[in-house]
């Protein structure tokens, strides 16, 4: 079971707005001065973490700006002192020496709230373009698996000897070891066979995307039910979802209705989207089950109606297991404020009752 009172983060907007792009009222902005401004607020209102996808060019359209996910990091890990600072990593881009190095210092910049996200990858001309190749499904997983397998003995301090498939290493270790505890928490996305064993395996929090409860709970019992290797702490669960609370039912469905106008304006990227993105993907057979604005599954969740619905809704997705809520808005900034000051305090009341 999760904890009595889960936790709330938001994504960081890596690249501009979640559910439209052509939003009169949030333009387009990916910039490091809108989002170190958006995460400086987001911990000023007492959220928890913050989610910096790692893309290195814009997933929706290569003439837009997109956000660098650890350099990023490692600045807001430095401005901010309570938020946790999550940091997506796709094991193709980085050698597991390097990045799990990266991944030490940013954690001492924090002074202990610094996490990795590991993802796959979807997105084949990002890597396609650079050279680097874009592997079939299975075998990212099993590069990603052989990856974390020695990031992991990094973090942890160890002196590393390694012969796999993909990476030799001899007598490697890095120092100055972490003062805060044994290693930042990895996170893992992907709800494929290969993603849930390696959550299973390596993870301490599994990210599942924005999708109803029943689908949810499946998820949850599947993943529950698997061994853990001996050391790692019971698996947590976090969920992706794109939030519209207001004061009144009919106003939030207002806005849906308007934010699917919006999306209308993006329909030819979104093509674009789909043809680059791997069709064997568990995520994108999800999002195609049902209309949805925003990513990772969005509005699929369910989180849009009056304040005590989505706030009884947050409840029932907690006691099923869900610790961190990863939300997105639209607009944001004045959506997070609102969630803040609203829902928040009505989904911890409900579950202190």
């Amino acid at each position: 079971m999760s904890s009595k009172l889960p936790r709330f983060g938001v994504w960081a907007l890596v690249h501009g707005s979640r559910a439209a792009l052509q939003d009169p009222a949030e333009p387009y902005d990916a910039s490091w001065a809108r989002n170190k401004a958006l995460v400086l607020e987001a911990e000023r209102l007492g959220f928890d973490s913050v989610l910096v996808a790692q893309h290195t060019v814009n997933p929706h359209d290569p003439a837009l700006d997109q956000l660098e996910a650890w350099t990023a990091s490692a600045a807001l890990a430095a401005l901010t002192s309570r938020i946790e600072i999550i940091a997506a990593i796709k094991p193709y881009l980085y050698h597991p020496v390097v990045l799990a190095k990266m991944a030490q210092q940013i954690e001492h910049i924090s002074g202990g709230r610094f996490a990795i996200n590991l993802v796959n990858a979807w997105n084949r001309p990002e890597l396609e373009r650079a050279g680097i190749g874009f592997a079939e499904h299975d075998e990212r997983y099993a590069y990603g698996r052989e990856w974390i397998t020695v990031v992991d003995r990094l973090l942890r301090g160890e002196t590393v000897n390694h012969r796999g498939d993909n990476f030799h290493i001899d007598d490697y270790r890095l120092l100055p070891a972490d003062p805060f505890r044994a290693r930042p928490r990895i996170y893992v996305g992907g709800e494929s066979e290969p993603a849930r064993a390696l959550v299973a395996a390596h993870g301490d929090t599994w990210f599942i995307n924005g999708q109803p409860p029943e689908d949810v709970a499946r998820l949850i019992a599947d993943v529950s039910a698997r061994a853990r290797p001996a050391g790692l702490d019971t698996l947590r669960f976090g969920l992706s979802a794109f939030v519209i609370a207001r004061a009144t039912q009919a106003q939030a469905d207002a806005h849906l209705d308007h934010l699917f106008t919006l999306a209308e304006l993006d329909k030819p990227l979104r093509e674009q989207q789909k043809a680059n993105t791997d069709p064997s993907t568990v995520m994108h057979k999800t999002f195609a089950r049902s209309p949805r604005v925003g990513s990772n599954g969005g509005t699929a969740a369910g989180l849009v109606g009056d304040y005590d619905t989505v706030a009884r809704r947050i409840a029932d997705f907690h006691r099923s297991g869900i610790e961190l809520f990863m939300l997105q808005f639209q607009p944001f900034e004045a959506d997070m404020r609102l969630f803040a000051e609203e829902v928040a305090p009505r989904v911890r009341r409900l579950l202190s009752a």
